[in-house]
Order: C-alpha cells, then sequence, then structure tokens
C-alpha cells in the first residue's frame, strides 16, 4: 500500500471543555506548496459544531488531524467497560453509544455519559470523584487504563494520559469523548483511520499528539508548548516550512495556535510515509476498538 495522495493539511487543536464556544479550539490549514500554515479564522472562537460543518467544507482531498483519542482502551482488558452489558464491540459502536447516551446535551457536551450511572464507574472524574472501575485492573488508582498506542507514545519519549481520566491539566478524556460524536456524526465518504480503509484520494481524519509535532521541530515533550512568535518560527523552518521574518519575536501566541500551526506543517512533511500508515503494533483488531495516533510508529 503506498501512502494516500492529499493537497491540504490540517490540524486541530479540540477542547472537551462545557459550553458552546472554547478558546482553546485552534485550526490551521496547510496546502502542499504553501510557504507556511495558516490559522483558519484566526481570533475566532470556535464550537465543536462548527468545526465540524468547516471540515465538510475543506478541499477534498484534506488529511485532517484531531488532537483527542478516537477511542477508549480495549485491547487490556477485552472491552470498553468489562462487566457492563451494553459495552460495545468497537471504535464505532462506542461513539454511537456515546451520542445516543448525550443526544440531548447541546455543543457535542458529554456530561450526561460521564455522570452516567455505570459509565461514571470507569472513570475519574472532577471532585476527586474515581469509578470503582477506574484502575487499570479495575480498582480505583493509579494512571488509568491505556490503549496501545498510548504505551507506543510513552515510547516514543511522549507522556499520554488515560482517556479514563477527566482530571487535570493534562487530561483529554472529555475532549476525547466529546470528538467521539463529531466523529459518530461524519458522513461515511469521510475516511476515518484506521477504523476505516484507507483511500489514495479523499478527505481523511486521524488522530493526532501534537506532542510529536513539536518534538519533530527541536522541542521536547517537557517543552512541546510554543508561546511566542519568534520560537514558532523556528520550530516552523525545523519542519521544512518558510515563515516571513518576524520583527517582534517575543510577542505571544496561543499555545493552542502554535500547536494547530506546528502539527499541520507536521503532518504535510510526514504523510507520505508509508510505515506510519502501517505500524508494527497495529493489528486489524486495534484499528476497529481502539485506533491509533497517526505518527507513532
Amino acid at each position: 500500500m503506498n501512502a494516500p495522495i492529499f493537497t491540504h493539511y490540517a490540524a486541530v487543536d479540540w477542547s472537551g471543555a462545557s459550553g458552546e464556544r472554547h478558546k482553546g479550539i485552534a485550526v490551521a490549514i496547510i496546502g502542499a506548496g504553501d510557504r507556511m500554515p495558516m490559522l483558519v479564522r484566526p481570533g475566532h472562537i470556535w464550537s465543536r459544531m462548527e468545526v465540524l460543518e468547516w471540515l465538510l467544507e475543506t478541499p477534498p482531498h484534506t488529511l485532517i488531524g484531531f488532537d483527542l483519542g478516537q477511542s477508549l482502551a480495549h485491547a487490556d482488558r477485552g472491552a470498553f467497560f468489562p462487566g457492563w452489558q451494553d459495552s460495545p464491540d468497537t471504535a464505532r459502536e462506542l461513539w454511537a453509544l456515546v451520542e445516543a447516551i448525550c443526544a440531548r446535551e447541546p455543543h457535542l457536551g458529554v456530561s450526561t455519559f460521564v455522570d452516567h450511572p455505570q459509565a461514571s464507574r470507569y472513570f475519574r472524574r472532577h471532585g476527586l470523584r474515581e469509578g470503582d472501575l477506574f484502575g487499570a485492573e479495575g480498582q480505583p488508582g493509579g494512571r488509568g487504563r491505556m490503549r496501545v498506542t498510548e504505551h507506543a507514545q510513552a515510547l516514543a519519549g511522549c507522556r499520554p494520559t488515560s482517556n479514563f481520566n477527566l482530571v487535570g491539566a493534562g487530561q483529554v478524556g472529555k475532549g476525547s469523548l466529546s470528538g467521539m460524536r463529531l466523529f459518530h456524526r461524519l458522513p461515511r465518504e469521510v475516511t476515518v483511520w484506521p477504523m476505516d480503509p484507507l483511500p489514495q484520494q479523499g478527505r481523511v481524519v486521524v488522530e493526532i499528539y501534537t506532542t510529536l509535532a513539536a518534538m519533530a521541530a527541536g522541542r521536547s515533550a517537557g517543552r512541546s508548548k510554543v508561546r511566542n512568535r519568534g520560537d514558532l518560527a523556528v520550530a516552523l523552518a525545523a519542519l521544512g516550512c518558510q515563515p516571513e521574518v518576524v520583527e517582534e519575536a517575543a510577542a505571544p501566541i496561543a499555545d493552542h495556535a502554535a500547536d494547530a500551526l506546528m502539527t499541520a506543517a507536521w503532518l504535510r512533511g510526514h504523510a507520505g510515509r508509508e510505515d506510519l500508515w502501517r505500524p508494527s503494533a497495529l493489528t486489524g483488531k486495534i484499528a476497529l476498538t481502539e485506533g491509533w495516533t497517526f505518527g507513532v510508529a
């Protein structure tokens, strides 16, 4: 299988926060021949539904990365929710379950799901509320259950967190669950990799981890956040871009925006690597259940 061909590469720094609009959402895009990536609607405060609408209007051969977890751990215990008779068998069925439980919640919110009498048993929630089935062995405590791709992230030098953890600055659990509601709404002609067979052309949505882009730009996992325009210019140059000369290098930029810009550039530079589309640990079963982070070999 050859790597698919794209004309554009986009990155979405996502948010699972409550409410309609979120300063933590940023969207960037770069064309195959562009000098540097551009923010989409700079200064705009996005809603999650607007991101969905924008995605469906992107050029027809765009690779779109979302900084969130596509799914939950499954391989470690053979189920997303061991002991729950409604535990789904695949990631797409998991997205449908989250959507069904949260159907009346606006803005792709997921509070209804994480507070569900049964589902809540598997999550660590705010207020030090930890479900009795949160832990890796089905017991309270610890970091929580990890997907196979998250173990691979750790081996690559990243610092992944469990999608069952909804507490702390580094948590991505609520963002991942809200992303599942968005993925559930995508028309089937939009490929979600690796759940769907990879086409040679078309819109393809992948999971990204913005720290991978920062590390490729020469930053460490602990210093992955870029907060001024001078450092951003250096990072983009390392990622193969030709940014304009920055006259005010110390001028601030939101780290969400910097993450999206760097990751869009990184996607352009790495989407042609066939090995990243065929990770050694990505089995057919894992593809259908847990998904994978693009860029983790």
